[in-house]
């Protein structure tokens, strides 16, 4: 349920000019129009990275409509996210294939090198783990995304060779 309440700056997203100005942005671009909210949930989604509650809010405030319209949407299409992703996102295939596959093994592996589960990200912010429905590529199963990549025939053995690059990445930056 989505908390009403003014909220507080600390963990409120818009206290951050430059994300308040993006999402002014978005929703003077696309309020007006046919399908509006889908399209400004969509645009924050994908420019700031996450829709939180503040953000649902300020959105139904502005579009003048319910915030539970808002957060019925949010909560509904499982690419809407509320709180902010890693730099790089490992999505997990529970499809059939994958599935009996071994991908279960693959996030038991996941799970002791980052040492988080699926559904949240690495302390340093660098690596999500989420968990998706078939990608299909049934084909290649057990399969993993890294970054929208499609990782077929993957084993857990080779998790950390996959996971080590993008965390040598977050190093050097």
């Amino acid at each position: 349920m989505l908390n009403t309440a003014e909220p507080k700056t600390g963990n409120n997203p818009l206290a951050k000019p430059e994300i308040k100005e993006v999402i002014d942005r978005i929703l003077d671009e696309n309020r007006d129009r046919p399908g509006g909210l889908m399209v400004v949930l969509n645009e924050i989604q994908g420019q700031v990275g996450y829709v939180s509650e503040p953000i649902q809010l300020y959105v139904a405030n502005r579009m003048q409509i319910p915030p539970s319209t808002v957060h019925g949407v949010v909560s509904f299409y499982s690419f809407f996210t509320t709180t902010p992703r890693g730099a790089h996102t490992i999505k997990f295939c529970m499809g059939t294939a994958c599935y009996v596959g071994g991908v279960p093994q693959i996030i038991e592996k996941a799970k002791q090198v980052l040492g988080i589960n699926p559904g949240q990200t690495t302390p340093d912010g660098q690596i999500t783990l989420e968990l998706c429905r078939c990608v299909g590529a049934c084909s290649q199963a057990p399969v993993i995304t890294v970054d929208e990549e499609v990782v077929g025939r993957i084993r857990p053995n080779k998790f950390p060779q996959i996971v080590h690059p993008l965390q040598k990445k977050a190093e050097n930056n």
